[in-house]
């Protein structure tokens, strides 16, 4: 799968790209809600137990290079991160919205892995602030089928600047 954020077409006939990306676009919908509702100890019902999440910058992804601001293997992880912000929360009350745009679907296996890309825009608003870009970039996702639903078997987030907040907290 392509680490980066450059350009690889789909290798899809267009009606299995339009059903995959009808589903993919739902699960975005779902996965932005839960996280832009406040319900981070959801986020983890997303993935695999054996998943893989990763926030990089665009220059580590272009050069394959592993190291992630954030990374979490297995859903156990993702759970402890997420209990961790719930739970103790020492940052200043927030509210967030993800748009995401540009889904694309590049390929899918006979295994019933689904290579997919997007374009993602993280707004913040802190509750005595202004709202401003939290990070911006692409998600480069493999989803697979559990229980008939989509899930995620590794997401790599790949933000756009070199400079971030320092109050990455919440999963994107």
């Amino acid at each position: 799968m392509n680490q980066s954020n450059t350009y690889v077409p789909s290798r899809l006939p267009l009606e299995q790209a339009l059903a995959l990306k009808a589903g993919i676009e739902l699960f975005h919908a779902e996965y932005c809600a839960a996280l832009d509702g406040g319900d981070v100890e959801r986020w983890p019902e997303f993935f695999v137990e054996d998943a893989v999440y990763r926030v990089t910058a665009r220059e580590n992804a272009e050069l394959n290079l592993p190291v992630g601001l954030v990374y979490a293997e297995g859903r156990d992880m993702m759970h402890d991160r997420a209990v961790a912000i719930s739970r103790t929360q020492m940052f200043a009350p927030r509210y967030l919205l993800h748009i995401v745009s540009g889904v694309r679907v590049i390929d899918a296996t006979q295994a019933g892995e689904i290579a997919a890309q997007a374009s993602f825009l993280l707004m913040q608003t802190l509750v005595e602030g202004p709202t401003t870009v939290h990070l911006a970039g692409a998600y480069q996702d493999v989803f697979v089928r559990e229980d008939g639903a989509l899930r995620l078997k590794r997401r790599d987030v790949i933000y756009d600047t070199n400079i971030l907040a320092n109050d990455l907290v919440y999963p994107v």
